[in-house]
C-alpha cells in the first residue's frame, strides 16, 4: 500500500514538473518572439450551447476541383496554393466546432451533396489572389429567401474576424461570384449561407500560414456568433 503510494506521488510530481516546464519555455518562447500555439487550444473543449447538436457544413474553396490562386516565385515555382491553406483552416475549424458538440461536414467546391443540403449554417472559405493587398469580405446570396438570417451570418462574420484576425473589410472587392456564389443556388433555401473570403494569398500570407490559429478564431467566433440565438447574443460563449 505504502509503496503503491509513493508512486502516486512520484507520478503527480513529475507530471506538475513536465507542466511547469512546458510553461517556463512557453514564456521564454514569446518574450523571445518566437510564434507558439496559445495553450488554450491544447485543453480538451467542453460543449458549448450554441453550437450542441448543430448541423454546420464548411465548403473548403476549391478542394476537388482546382488549386484556386497560386502564388509562385520568381522561378515561377508554386510557393502557396489557396486551396491548400483553405483545407487547413477548415479541418482546423470543423475540430474546434466538433469539440464544442457541433455535427461538422467538409463538402468540395462542388460535392454532389450540396444539392438540396440542409443545415443550421454552412460556410465556403476561400483566399483572395496574389498581389499586395490586404483585407477579408463576406457575401450571401442576394435572392435568398432569408436574406435575414444570412445577413445575420454575415454580420457575425463582420463582428468577429476583423477581431480576430486584425483585417480590415475589403467590401469593394466583392463580386458577382460572391452574391451569386453556386453554391448558394443548389442548397435548400431555408439554409442560412455565406461566403467568407479569409484574407488575400499576397498581402496577408503571413497571418494565412503562420498565424493560422488566428484565421481559424475567427471563423469558429462567426459561427458561433450566428448560432447563438440573438435574444442570448449579449452572453454569447467564448471561442473554444
Amino acid at each position: 500500500m505504502r509503496y503503491r503510494l509513493v508512486l502516486l506521488v512520484q507520478r503527480v510530481l513529475l507530471t506538475v514538473s513536465i507542466v511547469v516546464l512546458v510553461s517556463m519555455l512557453l514564456i521564454v518562447a514569446r518574450v523571445a518572439g518566437v510564434e507558439v500555439p496559445r495553450f488554450g487550444q491544447w485543453i480538451p473543449q467542453g460543449f458549448v450551447s450554441a453550437a450542441f447538436a448543430r448541423s454546420v457544413v464548411l465548403i473548403s474553396g476549391h478542394a476537388g476541383h482546382d488549386p484556386g490562386a497560386v502564388c509562385t516565385d520568381e522561378q515561377g515555382q508554386t510557393i502557396i496554393t489557396e486551396a491548400e491553406i483553405n483545407a487547413q483552416v477548415a479541418e482546423a475549424v470543423a475540430q474546434r466546432l466538433r469539440r464544442a458538440g457541433a455535427d461538422v461536414e467538409i463538402l468540395e467546391e462542388f460535392d454532389q451533396r450540396l444539392t438540396g443540403l440542409r443545415a443550421d449554417v454552412l460556410l465556403s472559405l476561400h483566399i483572395d489572389s496574389c498581389i499586395d493587398v490586404s483585407g477579408y469580405k463576406a457575401a450571401h446570396y442576394t435572392l435568398s429567401p432569408i436574406s435575414g438570417e444570412a445577413g445575420r451570418l454575415v454580420a457575425c462574420i463582420d463582428q468577429a474576424y476583423p477581431t480576430a484576425t486584425g483585417l480590415t473589410q475589403h467590401s469593394n472587392t466583392i463580386t458577382h461570384n460572391m452574391t451569386n456564389y453556386h453554391a448558394f443556388r443548389v442548397i435548400d433555401p431555408q439554409t442560412p449561407a455565406a461566403i467568407l473570403e479569409l484574407g488575400f494569398l499576397g498581402g496577408d500570407q503571413e497571418l494565412l500560414t503562420e498565424r493560422q490559429w488566428a484565421v481559424v478564431d475567427g471563423v469558429v467566433a462567426s459561427l458561433l456568433c450566428y448560432l447563438t440565438p440573438p435574444q442570448e447574443a449579449d452572453h454569447a460563449t467564448s471561442v473554444p
